[in-house]
């Protein structure tokens, strides 16, 4: 197990970071990998579509779909998935956390195609860990043992998981938990945003909204879709943490039935700009019209020194 501890710096302008992550690109060709979940409308996920079921666009024009699978656990031996998990431990969970605490452990114990977990829990501070499969045991007993109290940290906490992420090969899949508004970062709203840009990171968050005074509530919330919309999943915001157990019920089954499609972009620029991706559904298919597509909203190119 490799475990770190490190108290929260500040981690640079977005700016800096995105060209970092840009730089990383040498190759000539580079498959892009996109996470893509189908849902009917009431949130089951659909889990019979094939790769010609599928249109995939970048900037507007069609892209051959070259690499296709459904479920995260179907391919794990060749495409590993590496799952983060971000715990709001400030002070304002003490009176909940037992409870959210076990939920926690339940869902990620069904999760056990991941070749890693990484758990960042956060207050005033921002403490961060790696566990190897086999390592379950240790983070289950790290979970139960982390304390509540100081401020909420979130943003931070998030720059944090996502510098290691962007070294990790394969499929990220981050689970966000927190029940308040950030109130301690120095990283701020808009860097946050652009380092999930930048990342390849789906993030599904849980905003536990009880302990925010009544008025703060829709700020947070719709910062919260926000950062889930912009990679491609998905936000809940339950009334009670009771409800904890049928939201990581409905995580899990899309995770389950999650479709990645892998092309080589037509545009063989390096120039590190912003490439906004789309996906359609067969428009032939009258049983897919009413369902909804939900997949990253675009990538960084890779960038090459010298490139217009």
């Amino acid at each position: 197990m490799l475990y770190i501890s490190l108290l929260v710096v500040m981690i640079g302008s977005a700016s800096n970071i995105v060209m970092a992550q840009e730089s990383v690109f040498t190759s000539r060709v580079d498959l892009v990998h996109i996470g893509v979940s189908v849902v009917e409308r009431d949130g089951g996920p659909v889990l019979e579509l094939v790769q010609d079921d599928f249109q995939l666009y970048e900037d507007g024009e069609i892209q051959e779909i070259q690499y296709f699978s459904r479920g995260l656990a179907s391919d794990a031996d060749v495409i590993p998935t590496h799952l983060g998990v971000l715990f709001d431990s400030s002070g304002s969970m003490e009176r909940d956390g037992s409870f959210v605490k076990t939920a926690a452990i339940k869902f990620l114990n069904k999760l056990r195609y991941a070749e890693d977990m990484t758990l960042v829990d956060f207050d005033t501070e921002v403490r961060v860990g790696r566990y190897d499969q086999v390592d379950f045991p240790r983070l289950v007993e790290r979970i139960r043992s982390v304390k509540t109290s100081g401020n909420t940290a979130l943003y931070d906490a998030l720059g944090v998981y996502l510098d290691g992420a962007f070294s990790q090969d394969g499929r990220k899949v981050l689970l966000l938990y927190t029940d308040g508004a950030d109130t301690r970062s120095r990283t701020n709203l808009s860097e946050a945003l652009e380092l999930i840009k930048a990342s390849d990171v789906t993030i599904y968050a849980i905003g536990f909204q009880k302990n925010l005074p009544s008025s703060a509530r829709p700020v947070q919330r719709m910062r919260l879709q926000q950062v889930a919309d912009l990679t491609g999943g998905r936000s809940f915001f339950p009334s009670d943490v009771d409800d904890l157990d049928g939201i990581y019920e409905e995580i899990s089954a899309e995770l389950d039935g999650r479709y990645a499609l892998g092309y080589v972009s037509k545009n063989t620029k390096f120039d590190g700009r912003w490439r906004k991706i789309e996906i359609k559904l067969d428009k032939n298919r009258s049983d897919l019209k009413n369902i909804v597509v939900r997949n990253r909203e675009g990538y960084y190119a890779p960038f090459l020194e010298g490139q217009p």
